[in-house]
């Protein structure tokens, strides 16, 4: 994962503002690959559709994957002729490819796309994006696994998309309900964010979108949408699912060892509501509470267990000292990155290393309540040595987590730095134009002239 990026945090949402402005409030894509005789039909059908029921100005962009039937003419035409439709030649296939190059160009401050074949009701298409013109959602999603979804499709793409769901789910805690339908939307000010972090460039590149948006914390709104299978489909499914699994494997083992700067996409403090300052409470002090209670009702479970098992190797002190010191390890390392929010690897052998010293004040209160334990009786029951072991994690507890906040993880103040990642040449008269994106990868395509 290339990760070279730099920017400051995302600004609170707000609902775009209503006064007509020269850049169109909507941009839907339609990527397209050898599509000559659909292409028409649906450009004309959602264009119709959106001038009768759309409140907000619009745009059509035909994204051709590298076409080589007629599509590029046929796209061409459609530009010239109808006065919201664009369209871009792209010299190399991909679909995330094409949404990402169109997307990174658009001036609009809500980006969408569907498939060609517009399986989805085009009558989700205002409930798609109505909460990010409103702003209270960063991406929109359809759903065909949502409750209220009719679908009409085969077995087998059925259970290939259920299964799908459902790895995501099992592999990467995806809680997003449906991947792989061709219709979403997301602000422009996320994408210009998202886009860069998003490796992919074929048919993985929205799970991959939508999996990062979430782990950022980014809203994710969810449409139950009514959506009918096109039997022509061209999408070779072996070979998709296959470029699925590599990609879920690749951004989970990214995700793992906090490669990728999510905090990027942080929205300002006080836009989450959970994150709002409690009265006589410090910034931040509530939610790092929490965290610090769940990971440590987790890591004194999995102490206790270990002392339990060292017990019947060893006496109670050196049980002790090694259930203690392998839990510290697993203690520090989840407050880390679950209380604290710190990713990546920088600084966690510091992190590490002060988390041993909270360790040994975690083992001189221990070890000094089993040794007044020994001396009060010579031979304690082994749920008496338990009890007081809880009591001295407890007493421990409140003394560890100042330790934590103040000196291993202490708050950040991360100054807000804005760098551009890409550039890129616009061509209005039919010319060809490079962007370079922030793979360092050029991507060619070209603007057709009105």
């Amino acid at each position: 994962m290339r990760t070279d990026t730099s920017w400051g945090t995302l600004p609170a949402r707000e609902h775009l503002p209503v006064e007509v402005t020269d850049a169109p409030v909507l941009d839907v894509t339609i990527p397209v690959y050898n599509e000559e005789q659909d292409l028409e039909p649906c450009v004309r059908r959602l264009h119709d559709h959106l001038a009768r029921t759309f409140p907000y100005t619009f745009r059509i962009t035909i994204a051709d994957n590298a076409s080589t039937d007629r599509t590029p003419d046929v796209a061409a035409w459609l530009d010239a002729s109808i006065p919201e439709v664009r369209s871009y030649r792209l010299e190399e296939k991909g679909r995330g490819r094409a949404l990402r190059t169109v997307w990174s160009h658009s001036d609009s401050p809500v980006l969408a796309y569907m498939d060609v074949d517009l399986s989805t009701d085009l009558n989700a298409l205002l409930p798609l994006v109505a909460p990010l013109i409103s702003g209270h959602s960063d991406l929109a999603i359809g759903s065909r696994l949502a409750r209220s979804s009719r679908v009409v499709r085969g077995t087998k793409r059925e259970f290939i998309s259920r299964a799908y769901n459902l790895i995501l789910k099992s592999s990467l805690s995806a809680r997003f309900s449906d991947a792989q339908c061709g219709f979403k939307a997301i602000r422009g000010d996320v994408a210009q964010r998202l886009l860069p972090m998003v490796e992919d460039t074929g048919w993985f590149f929205d799970t991959e979108m939508l999996v990062l948006a979430e782990r950022a914390g980014l809203r994710i709104h969810e449409v139950p949408v009514d959506w009918v299978d096109d039997p022509n489909s061209t999408v070779h499914i072996v070979r998709t699912a296959t470029e699925d699994l590599k990609g879920v494997w690749r951004v989970g083992r990214a995700l793992a060892v906090g490669a990728l700067p999510l905090d990027r996409l942080a929205r300002p403090f006080g836009d989450d509501p959970r994150d709002r300052r409690i009265n006589g409470v410090p910034r931040g002090l509530a939610r790092q509470l929490v965290g610090f209670c769940v990971v440590g009702a987790l890591s004194t479970l999995f102490y206790l267990a270990l002392y339990s098992l060292f017990r019947t190797m060893a006496g109670p002190q050196l049980a002790n000292a090694a259930a203690l010191l392998v839990s510290a390890v697993a203690n520090t390392a989840a407050n880390r990155r679950l209380t604290f929010g710190v990713q990546g690897r920088e600084g966690a052998v510091r992190h590490q290393a002060q988390g041993l010293v909270v360790f040994a004040v975690g083992l001189a209160l221990t070890s000094g309540s089993l040794a007044a334990l020994d001396a009060a009786s010579s031979s304690p029951a082994h749920s008496t040595e338990l009890a007081v072991l809880i009591a001295a994690n407890l007493a421990s507890t409140v003394l560890r987590f100042l330790l934590l906040r103040a000196w291993v993880f202490p708050e950040r103040r991360n100054a807000s730095t804005e760098g551009d990642t890409s550039s890129s040449t616009t061509s209005t008269d039919g010319t060809t134009a490079t962007h370079i994106d922030a793979h360092g990868d050029a991507a060619l395509y070209t603007r057709n002239a009105r």
